[in-house]
């Protein structure tokens, strides 16, 4: 027999009944039942139960075990009473009578406990965080996580993409994010870069002629940490092919995110076919470009019905500035006073002076507003209101005013927690969609400059020609999305592939020809010998993780993350570089003032 077990703790069923074996585990709970001692024993595999009675020669030193021991246990195999069959255990038909016992690995007392799963301390947690993926569900998740990067990898070979590894150390780039610099050791006082995506590689990847890229990538970005995004480092599916359309893509990798989720739903619908819905109109319809669209509220702009109302707020509003608007946010089942004052506190909270709003009921047998906007815009216009957003007796609606560019967030927010508050969300269900037509360039407050909205490699609708005959705020990209549940999962783009139209491109950012052959200097040159049309996407892999396991955060799929304040408490980093490795790479540190 072998030395540790002839089975795993999930093998054992009513065919191995009295047969000899060995298992090796975790005593996971501990039971005295008036003599007969009871040990779960875990291993990854699942749990066994062994019962311990007190003829037997393992019995005393079966009582000197505690939680969380590793012990190794030989047996007999025996059927269990039919009123103490577990049937929510693989296992449950059977049990094994322990005669010997071994323990393999003692443990001190624990400061994070495993059965049970009980809240604790984050900090804690990711302290002894090999004894937190000891719990039950973050070891699933952590399951479910390699699961579904086998599945990413296996769907993609069967489209015919090919996996490439392209470099960690690299140079800086213009994604958005700080870049982690890596001092040279060999180059002294210079830097390389860790990718923030492997944007330039996949590209020059299809200037190689490699026609479909793909890779289960790491990225770098020295961003601040938040329940949907890491600390510094993430996955994502990342992917590129040549010659193709926009079209192409959405053809390409949609069955393949639709079959993912598929796959790990657990049962629950997936969108059969991604809606595509134009960023300009994901804004005014949701107030955000990643949806959360199980939501059923869609806003719409109400801004005829203030004007010249009585409600002067916002009528003056729309009086001084035409670029002012109305937006109303529809609330089915939420024509309470109680709800409505509710909604405009949590408005006030949010840094709002208020949120206006109307409800309807029945009174007499006849239908009417209530509440301060509908006794100033009066009946008929509270009446065009309700006739616009098909409201009934019990609805309500909220309203916000002002440029559209200052408050969408903020109407966005409200309608996400007008949808939560009246249980509207259909949580039981996938929802994925595009976000398409993104704009190109976006505007720049701090800077008082034009500056690409995304990313700036990809390709602007309608090409030169749109570069230099359109206002730049009004030219889109050939840029798009992927959102799920409120989330946006996945990023992409045809890219500019032109010379001509990449250094135009820049120049209207601010960029001079020589700055883009400085800084993208190799994919510059890729795209005068010979550039194929080509684009890809990109998708988060965590995100997705996180979806599919029903988590809230992030630090629920990974294995070793971070804390909220970028520090790894298991493995004691950052810390601080010896005298001796700062003189070999020529770096001299300087104390920062402290903040506040």
């Amino acid at each position: 027999m072998h030395r540790y077990r002839s089975h795993t703790c999930a093998a054992l069923r009513p065919e191995h009944v009295g047969n000899t074996v060995r298992l090796s585990g975790w005593a996971h709970r501990i039971r005295d039942h008036g003599g007969l001692l009871f040990i779960d024993l875990r291993d990854h595999y699942g749990l066994t139960q062994i019962v311990v009675d007190p003829e037997s020669p393992a019995f005393k030193m079966a009582e000197t075990v505690r939680g969380e021991w590793v012990i190794r246990i030989d047996g007999e195999v025996k059927a269990r009473t039919p009123e103490t069959v577990n049937a929510k255990l693989p296992t449950g038909e059977v049990e094994v009578f322990a005669r010997e016992i071994e323990v393999l690995g003692p443990a001190k007392e624990l400061p994070l406990p495993v059965f049970g799963e009980p809240e604790y301390p984050e900090d804690v947690r990711l302290r002894y965080r090999f004894l937190d993926l000891r719990r039950e569900t973050l070891h699933r998740n952590i399951m479910r996580r390699t699961q579904v990067v086998a599945s990413m990898r296996r769907r993609m070979n069967e489209i015919g993409f090919n996996e490439f590894q392209t470099p960690i150390l690299t140079a800086s780039s213009p994604e958005g994010a700080r870049d982690f610099l890596v001092p040279s050791r060999l180059h002294n006082g210079m830097f390389y870069a860790l990718p923030q995506a492997p944007q330039q590689y996949k590209q020059l990847l299809m200037m190689s002629g490699f026609d479909r890229y793909f890779q289960i990538a790491p990225c770098f970005r020295d961003e601040d940490p938040r329940a949907d995004r890491f600390y510094g480092e993430f996955y994502q599916l990342d992917l590129e092919m040549s010659f193709v359309e926009q079209e192409d893509i959405f053809q390409t990798m949609e069955p393949v995110i639709r079959g993912i989720f598929e796959e790990f739903a657990d049962g629950k619908p997936v969108s059969q076919t991604f809606r595509r819905i134009p960023y300009a109109e994901s804004i005014r319809r949701y107030g955000s470009d990643k949806p959360d669209l199980r939501n059923p509220i869609e806003m719409q702009a109400v801004t005829e019905h203030f004007a010249g109302s009585g409600f002067k707020v916002f009528a003056n509003m729309i009086a001084s500035d035409p670029a002012v608007e109305v937006w109303a946010i529809p609330a089915k089942t939420g024509g309470s006073r109680a709800f409505c004052d509710r909604m405009n506190a949590w408005a006030q909270g949010e840094g709002q002076p208020g949120l206006g709003y109307i409800f309807w009921r029945e009174e007499d047998g006849k239908l009417g507003g209530a509440g301060p906007l509908a006794k100033n815009i009066g009946e008929e216009r509270t009446e065009a209101v309700r006739t616009q957003l098909v409201l009934e007796a019990g609805d309500a609606c909220f309203f916000v005013a002002g440029r559209p560019e200052k408050f969408y967030a903020f109407a966005g927010s409200a309608r996400t927690r007008v949808g939560e508050e009246l249980n509207l969300v259909d949580r039981d269900r996938f929802e994925l969609a595009w976000i398409i037509d993104f704009p190109f360039y976006e505007w720049d407050e701090d800077n008082k400059k034009v500056d690409f909205a995304h990313n700036p490699f990809s390709m602007p609708q309608g090409g030169m020609e749109a570069l230099q005959g359109q206002e730049p705020l009004a030219i889109k990209a050939f840029q798009y999305d992927i959102v799920c549940n409120g989330f946006e999962i996945a990023s992409g783009g045809i890219r500019n592939q032109l010379p001509e139209v990449m250094v135009k491109a820049f120049e209207i950012a601010g960029y001079s020809q020589a700055d883009v052959e400085e800084r993208f200097g190799g994919l510059y040159r890729a795209f005068q010998y010979g550039a194929p049309p080509h684009g890809g996407m990109a998708a988060g892999v965590d995100r997705i993780v996180m979806l599919l396991c029903g988590a809230k955060n992030l630090r629920e799929i990974a294995l070793f993350p971070m804390n909220q304040q970028a520090h790894d408490l298991l493995m004691g980093a950052p810390a601080e570089a010896t005298p001796a490795q700062l003189r070999e790479l020529g770096i001299r540190t300087i104390p920062q003032a402290p903040k506040g």
